[in-house]
């Protein structure tokens, strides 16, 4: 078993608060001394309440199951003798309202690209497979309801 922590920290200040406009802005710390601008996302309350330039929880879910894949492609291509130059991925999130009617973050696309050097070079079955097999490892993915899709980006 392993835990995980984090602190989260937000302050009214000399804000009113009981008239709900306030600044939903916030800090996320974690265990390794980072700390980053956290709000809600404007998308679901307005600006000036929200910190645009500040990660929301939404984008970090999605950030999440993307990182999450991306772990553990890189492993299993290593184990298969796959050299990996560069991953990247422009993952997105729907969220829309779910079966109980409730929003939701209803889907997560994964879009990697995924670059390789090498004498030795997977072809594009090989990568659906390590893709495959990173998702039915990635347990974020298997910690929640969202429909989960990679849609690999082949070169």
């Amino acid at each position: 078993m392993a835990i995980y922590s984090s602190e989260i920290v937000w302050r009214r200040g000399v804000q009113v608060f009981l008239d709900n406009h306030y600044s939903r802005k916030h800090v996320w710390r974690f265990d390794g001394g980072v700390e980053v601008d956290a709000s809600s996302s404007p998308q679901v309350v307005p600006l000036p309440y929200s910190e645009e330039k500040a990660v929301d929880p939404e984008e970090v879910f999605v950030a999440s199951l993307s990182s999450c894949h991306m772990l553990w492609f890189l492993s299993i291509a290593a184990k298969r003798g796959f050299v990996v130059d560069e991953y990247q991925d422009q993952a997105s999130g729907v969220m829309q309202k779910n079966d109980a009617g409730k929003l939701a973050m209803t889907e997560v696309v994964l879009r990697p690209k995924v670059q390789f050097s090498g004498n030795r070079l997977p072809d594009a079955a090989q990568i659906h497979l390590m893709h495959e097999h990173a998702h039915e490892e990635c347990f974020i993915a298997h910690s929640v309801k969202t429909k989960v899709r990679c849609e690999p980006l082949l070169t």
